[in-house]
């Protein structure tokens, strides 16, 4: 889809990760508090803006991941989707609201540290493994293929 509007934002998990099943899809959702901060010369000191609040909707194995990761008062970085909806509330008033439709979720490591875990692939029967794959060709067991390194800093030959 072209024209769509593309963002990445900085900011703090507002509150709790909630996971719930939408179709046969897990999706993970949960709020993100950004606050602009500028310089005023005027004063010489940093101001903080009015917080900026997004909901933010991870699918599938994103969703799980986030689920699994984020918890409130995280740093985070989001990169996705926006989508803005205006409605009227039952007070009368109009109400603004955006949510992003999450690509990448990960924790803003400006502000701290984290430790990866990798998820581990579901097993592939044999008739779904791509080439290389379980089969010997990869490391070149199978064609009887070696690796030879010809010096630090130069390219891998192959030979036959």
């Amino acid at each position: 889809m072209s024209n769509e509007t593309i963002v990445t934002l900085q900011g703090w998990v507002g509150g709790d990760v909630t996971l719930r099943q939408a179709g046969d899809a897990q999706v993970a959702s949960f709020r993100v508090g950004a606050t602009p901060r500028r310089f005023s010369r005027r004063t010489g000191e940093w101001v903080d803006g009015e917080t900026q609040w997004y909901t933010v909707n991870a699918w599938r194995a994103l969703g799980d991941n986030v689920a699994a990761s984020v918890r409130r008062g995280d740093p985070v970085v989001v990169h996705g989707r926006l989508n803005v909806s205006t409605w009227v509330s039952s007070a009368g008033a109009e109400v603004t609201s955006f949510e992003v439709e999450a690509t990448f979720v990960g924790h803003d490591l400006g502000r701290g540290t984290s430790a990866f875990t990798k998820t581990p692939r579901p097993a592939q029967g044999p008739s779904e493994q791509t080439p290389g794959q379980g089969d010997g060709r990869a490391t070149g067991e199978a064609t009887g293929e070696a690796t030879e390194q010809a010096g630090a800093g130069a390219a891998a030959t192959v030979a036959a």
